[in-house]
Parts: C-alpha cells; sequence; structure tokens
C-alpha cells in the first residue's frame, strides 16, 4: 500500500536533492576549522597500509570499509607513508606511525583529510535518502520530507557523518540491510536475495556492531512466520507463494545464503589472506594489542575466537579487531555527571540521547509517540486493536526490531564514552516521526512537523560549527556540556585551531601557555608553542619534569575530568600522600646512572605528573574557566597564589582555593 503522493515528483526530487546536497556542505565545511578528532589519523592510516601495502596490522578493530574509503584520497596522492621503522611496525604502533604519517612525511594532510572527510560524508548522505525513501513509503511525500528534515539539519549526523570513523557508515548499513532483508523475506528473488546478501556483507566490514544483525534479522523471520502472508519466490520461470514450512525452509537457506556471501566479501577486503602482515613491510611480531591481551580469559567467545585462528575461519586481522572490540567494551573509563566508572551505568545513553538530542526532535518524537497511542485508544476493543497492531505493527516490525535490539545492547554495553553510539537507533525514530505529515494527519500536525524540521535547523545553526558540543538546554546548552558528558559527546580533540587562534588574540606577551589535550592531533603543527601537560598521547617525544607557573592553562574538557587516567575522581586523602610521596622521592634522589635507575626516575616523574595534574584539576572543575574555545576546551588564567595553593600547598590550602572558587561561582 503507497500512500497518496501530495507533492509533484520534480519538487519532491529537487528537495530531496537540496536537502541531501546541503546536509553534505554544512558537515563537511565544518570540519575545514577543526584538527583531527581522536582517532581519525590512525584510520586513515590504517586503510592507506590496506591500499598500499595489503597489510592489515594497524587498527583492525574499526571497520575496513570506512578506513578504506577515508583512504582513498591519500592513495590517489601517493602520500608517503615511513616503512623504514622496524620497531613500530613489528609491534604494530599504529599511533606512532599514524602521527609521523600526518605530521611528519611531508604530505598535504589537510586537504587530504579534507577530501577523506568529504568521501565520508557521502555515508551520510546514503542513510538520509534511505530514511526519505522507507519514511515516504509509510507516510508519503509531506512524511519522508519532514523525517528528511529532522536527520539533515540533526547536529549530531552533521558532527559525525564527515569524520573518518564508522559511526554513520554502520548506521547506514544497519538501516540498508534491515531493509533489505525485510524486502526479500516478502519477494524472494535473485535480485533482492543479492541486495540483501551484499547488504549484509557491507555491513560486516563497517563495523564489529553488525553482530546485531543477527538478533535483528532473526527477530525478522520469527515476525514473517507468524504472519499469514506468504513469501513469494520468484526465482525462475514459475514463481509461486510459500507458506508453512515451506516459507520457513526458503528464509533460512536464503539467510545461510547471505551469510556465506558476506563470509566472502569479508575475505576479499583483507585480500583472501589469513596473515595480516605483508611481507612487503618489515616483520611484524604482534599486533598493538597482543592476543594474550585481547582474548576472553575463558569461555564462549574466547573458544569462537580460538577456533577461527587455528582453523582458519576468518582473516587474522578480522578476528583480531573482533576480540580487541570485546576487550575493549568489557571494561572502559567512563564519566557521567561528575562521576566516574569502569563498567558505566545502565542510564548513561538515556542520559545521553536526553540531552544530546535537539529540542525540536525530542518534541517530534514525543509528538508521533502521542498521536500512536491516540490511535491505539482508538482502538481499545480487543478485535479492533488486534487489527490495528496487525497492521501497522507488522510494517513497522523492521525498523522496530532494529530500535529494541540496539538499545538494549547500548543499555547493557559497558563502553559509555559516546553519545554516537547510539546514532543508529536515530533512523527509526526520523521514519516515525514523517506520521506527522501523512496525508490523514490534521492541517496543525503537518505544520507542527514542518515546524520542528525547520526548527533543528535553527538549533544547528546556533551551535555551528561546533556540532560535536551540541547539547540542549536540558543540560545547560553546549557551555555546561563538560560537567556532564565528554570524550566524543564533546571534546575529542578537535579544537587546536581554534585555540591557536584565540592564542594569538589574547594571550599577553610572554605569557607561559600550558595545555592538556585529548586527542591525536599535534599542538606544533597547529601554530601552538606550549608546555604539555599529562597527554593520552605522547607518541614517544621524550618527557622533562618542569614546575608549574602562572600562565594560561588550556584544559581539554576530557583531560579535565581525568576519566583515562590511574588517578581519576575526588581528590582524597590517600592521594595527597602518595603526592607528598612522590614529590620527596623526586626531589632528594640521586643522579641516575644506569639504565635501571633511569627507567625508574620516569616511572616516577610519570607517576608524579599525573598526581600533580589530578590535584590541578580538582580545583579547575569547581572554578568557572576564563574562556571557552569551541566549548570542547577550558582555559583558566592562573596567578601565582593560585598555582601555589594548588600544586604546592598543603591541603588546607587547596580546600581554600576550592572554597573561594565555589564562592565566585555563587555556589
Amino acid at each position: 500500500m503507497n500512500p497518496s503522493r501530495t507533492l509533484p515528483p520534480a519538487v519532491v526530487t529537487t528537495l530531496v536533492t537540496v536537502l541531501l546536497a546541503l546536509q553534505w556542505w554544512l558537515g563537511v565545511s565544518a570540519t575545514r576549522q577543526i584538527n583531527t578528532t581522536a582517532d581519525e589519523i590512525a584510520h586513515v592510516a590504517g586503510g592507506f597500509s590496506y591500499w598500499k601495502f595489503t597489510d592489515y596490522r594497524l587498527q583492525p578493530e574499526n571497520g575496513n570499509l570506512p578506513q578504506r574509503l577515508a583512504a582513498l584520497p591519500w592513495v590517489a596522492a601517493n602520500a608517503h607513508f615511513d616503512t623504514t621503522d622496524a620497531q613500530s611496525w613489528g609491534n604494530s604502533n599504529v599511533w606512532i606511525l599514524s602521527h609521523r604519517f600526518f605530521y611528519e612525511s611531508g604530505n598535504n594532510t589537510d586537504y587530504l583529510l579534507l577530501l577523506s572527510r568529504s568521501l565520508l560524508a557521502l555515508m551520510g548522505v546514503a542513510l538520509g535518502w534511505l530514511i526519505f525513501a522507507w519514511s515516504r513509503s509509510f507516510w508519503g511525500d509531506a512524511g519522508g520530507l519532514v523525517s528528511l528534515g529532522l536527520y539533515v539539519f540533526c547536529p549530531n549526523f552533521l558532527a559525525h557523518s564527515p569524520l573518518v570513523t564508522s559511526d554513520v557508515t554502520m548506521a547506514f548499513f544497519l538501516l540498508l540491510t534491515t531493509a533489505a532483508f525485510w524486502r526479500q523475506s516478502h519477494v524472494l528473488s535473485w535480485g533482492t536475495w543479492a541486495g540483501s546478501a551484499f547488504a549484509l556483507g557491507f555491513a560486516c566490514i563497517a563495523k564489529f556492531s553488525c553482530v546485531l544483525l543477527g538478533p535483528i534479522l532473526g527477530l525478522l523471520i520469527v515476525v514473517r512466520m507468524l504472519s499469514g502472508q506468504p513469501l513469494e519466490l520468484n526465482l525462475g520461470r514459475n514463481p509461486r507463494a510459500l507458506r508453512g514450512w515451506p516459507k520457513l525452509t526458503a528464509l533460512l537457506l536464503s539467510s545461510f545464503g547471505q551469510i556465506a556471501v558476506a563470509w566472502l566479501v569479508i575475505w576479499a577486503f583483507f585480500g583472501f589472506r589469513f596473515s595480516a602482515f605483508s611481507y612487503h613491510l618489515p616483520k611484524a611480531e604482534q599486533f598493538f594489542w597482543a592476543w594474550e591481551i585481547v582474548l576472553p580469559s575463558a569461555g564462549f567467545m574466547r573458544t569462537v575466537l580460538e577456533t577461527g585462528r587455528e582453523w582458519r575461519i576468518l582473516p587474522e586481522a578480522y578476528l583480531q579487531g573482533f576480540a580487541f572490540v570485546l576487550h575493549g567494551s568489557a571494561e572502559r573509563g567512563a564519566f557521567l555527571n561528575g562521576e566516574y566508572s569502569g563498567t558505566g551505568w545502565i542510564h548513561f545513553f538515556p542520559y545521553a540521547f536526553l540531552v544530546k538530542t535537539p529540542f525540536s526532535q525530542l518534541i517530534a518524537f514525543a509528538l508521533a509517540g502521542i498521536v500512536i497511542v491516540r490511535e491505539l485508544w482508538g482502538h481499545r476493543r480487543a478485535r479492533s486493536l488486534l487489527a490495528w497492531a496487525g497492521k501497522w505493527g507488522y510494517r513497522f516490525s523492521p525498523l522496530l526490531a532494529l530500535f529494541t535490539v540496539y538499545w538494549i545492547f547500548s543499555l547493557l554495553s559497558h563502553l559509555n564514552i559516546g553519545h554516537r553510539h547510539i546514532l543508529p537507533i536515530y533512523p527509526p525514530l526520523f521514519i516515525l516521526a514523517g506520521l506527522l505529515a501523512r496525508p490523514a494527519a490534521t492541517r496543525a500536525l503537518r505544520l507542527a512537523g514542518a515546524a520542528l524540521a525547520v526548527g533543528v535547523l535553527v538549533e544547528s545553526m546556533l551551535i555551528r560549527p561546533h556540532y560535536l558540543a551540541y547539547f540542549n538546554r536540558i543540560a545547560g546548552g553546549p557551555a555546561q556540556g563538560y560537567r556532564h558528558l565528554i570524550d566524543s559527546s564533546l571534546d575529542w580533540g578537535q579544537d587546536l585551531p581554534e585555540l591557536s587562534a584565540w592564542l594569538r588574540r589574547s594571550a599577553q606577551p610572554g605569557e607561559p601557555v600550558y595545555v592538556s589535550y585529548f586527542g591525536s592531533g599535534d599542538t606544533k603543527y597547529e601554530g601552538i608553542q606550549a608546555r604539555e601537560l599529562a597527554p593520552i598521547y605522547n607518541f614517544d617525544k621524550p618527557r622533562q619534569w618542569f614546575e608549574l607557573g602562572p600562565g594560561l592553562y588550556c584544559i581539554g574538557a576530557t583531560m579535565l575530568q581525568d576519566v583515562y587516567s590511574g588517578w581519576r575522581g575526588p581528590w582524597t586523602l590517600e592521594k595527597e600522600r602518595s603526592y607528598l610521596a612522590l614529590r620527596g622521592q623526586v626531589a632528594n634522589a640521586p643522579v641516575a646512572r644506569t639504565p635501571e635507575e633511569l627507567r625508574k626516575r620516569s616511572e616516577r616523574l610519570y607517576a608524579l605528573d599525573r598526581l600533580r595534574f589530578a590535584r590541578l584539576c580538582q580545583y579547575l572543575r569547581l572554578r568557572e574557566p576564563d574562556a571557552s574555545i569551541g566549548y570542547s576546551i577550558l582555559v583558566y588564567r592562573l596567578n601565582a597564589d593560585e598555582i601555589k595553593a594548588v600544586v604546592d600547598g598543603s591541603m588546607s590550602d587547596l580546600a581554600a582555593a576550592i572554597a573561594r572558587a565555589m564562592k565566585a561561582r555563587g555556589l
């Protein structure tokens, strides 16, 4: 059943084309004002090594497909990649190799990265087209356009679509595979089967969350079997309708065949070679994370991975990447509203959804829900309700299966590091919200749907170009975002160019600058002359101890919350004792002469540096920043008295400084 069309086809085609082109431009043009986000250098370097060297040791935990897409401009430009560092290649050190690839090899990094992002943004365009097409099949042209408008101007998708990551690519292939499988489960022809098979195959090399397609597609088979609708089998000259056991047999055989195609696609993207390591490059001793680290200690998944390696069922790099994802998902530092956890919270993603979703979208989703509840109430008699649910529940079942499975998985996940991980739940909601403009809707609802799409546009323009830092007023807006969520929800290391420009305008002549930066960018490359505090990525650069003094302290929001250090959380008496003990050991230690003495001194200095930074951040978290760069980097102009109290003073001095800071904030 196709809803009636309400607009001329030429008008619809023009509007869709303009909206999708606008989304691509808004996203890509905004990235010209940011540097590399935390993982982008590793993704590009990995993809380049796949194409150039047929080597898969770098970054196998991310999707092979998006990495290959992102690397195409670099391959076309014949970018230089150092292959002489036997040690870094030997231990698959993707961070050192990719940093050198971006910032030390003479490549036209900014231009090539822009091209990479331009290519990845096309996946966002494809996702938008699919959202429109699916919504239009339910609600007609106007409904499809409302769904598309809510998506196109969403700051979360404008932030992530162009970035060299796998999140939006995976959102597209999850939706595409669900749609293609649902279609072929009704009309099974060679064309629909191949479309579903290759959609599944590409999903499997887009991101490892592809495993969720198992329960999603399994649920769809159950729905198809419970329905009374036949399966139209059209593989030859004599089409026929299948019911009962023949229908189930056809669906299962079709599914097994698609799994086989997906298996071949995976092997094809890894060069039909089991070994991850090419003989063209220095011999590899191990992956960046050794197998004994990433393999589960015991259980079903360890058996699966070990069997896969022993029998070479899948490429070695694919298995290693999957093992790494399992390892990283088991425990990871997380921050939420001032709290810290290694295993996350069940309410992390609901809260992230609540504060990172634009108000206009929240209202649209709520209105759509109210319409559905009213219709349910109007069919409250058992027979009428069953008929209504049978019609609409069945049609919505693929979207409902996708949303439900992914949402349950998200709630149970221990990997609570970014709102981006729930992007796949939005397309079903955008499609559902299209009912506000369906032909049967009231004029008021249709106007509300259009107005809410415009509202998303207004909200995105107000935050532009800092789409990644979007927070709605429930969280106090983007200026207060760092108190609620960090990492890829706010600070992914993207704002060094803006910090550099701010320092040129606002730093006093000769004023010392200190930077603590979360990301893989390069401060010197961006023209920032500063001392680096407790860096996340050191890239094997030599670290020297230095005393802190008055000056500008530029602290990334993720670093301010110090979630990824061993000293995260509130400053405690135990930490104070460790800090004082290390200060005494470093001050009174004799000159290190032997390698062992040098190693121990280096370890003590590292621990002291991290503890000093944790003590400093305890104060800064309660002090109002003097400036905010892109909402992700907080700038504090600290005087000599503050430094003396916070870094060198007693616990009483620190407490007094904190009390003054809180009083200044009115707390």
